[in-house]
């Protein structure tokens, strides 16, 4: 019987291994497949649409989605500044950037556009109803990196206060 008992408790055990498993693979990829990689077919204005939309909803699928989002169309040359991925959530969730984050809504002034470098004013309205504004510098990659021919994000302003909410 304690034998019996004992083979009963080690099948539940490894059938629970199993599930657990087999659950974190499959959200695992979900939430892989939910994050955008750059691509050459990605144009400099839907860089930012991209990276917006998901500060926009950062949490969404998972804490910190949308910052991660936004860290995958980092220039390379941009990353040497803000340093890894942990340094860039830290930064995006500073005062100077956090406005970003969970925003109301936005609005991308194309500036000046070329074939290696694009100019764009983001104005954005965080959740307290202020408005901001950012200058945002979108460059072509074009060393021989994984990102070769990619648009990425290589600068953006610190905010420019534009509004008060009510």
């Amino acid at each position: 019987n304690i034998h019996i008992d004992f083979q009963y408790n080690y099948t539940i055990i490894i059938c629970m291994r199993l599930f657990i498993s087999i659950f974190i693979l499959l959200n695992c990829n979900l939430i892989n497949a939910k994050i955008i990689k750059p691509n050459p077919s990605i144009k400099p204005i839907d860089v930012i649409s991209i990276q917006l939309e998901a500060l926009k909803n950062n949490n969404d699928p998972f804490d910190d989605a949308g910052i991660i989002q936004t860290w995958e169309f980092a220039h390379p040359n941009n990353r040497i500044f803000t340093g890894p991925i942990n340094n860039f959530i830290k930064m995006i969730k500073n005062p100077s950037y956090s406005m970003m984050l969970d925003h109301l809504d936005h609005k991308i002034n194309t500036i000046k556009e070329n074939d290696s470098i694009s100019f764009y004013f983001v104005e954005l309205i965080d959740w307290k109803g202020n408005k901001y504004g950012f200058e945002w510098i979108v460059s072509k990659v074009e060393d021989d990196s994984e990102f070769k021919n990619c648009w990425m994000t290589s600068g953006v302003s610190q905010p420019l206060p534009m509004a008060k909410g009510v």
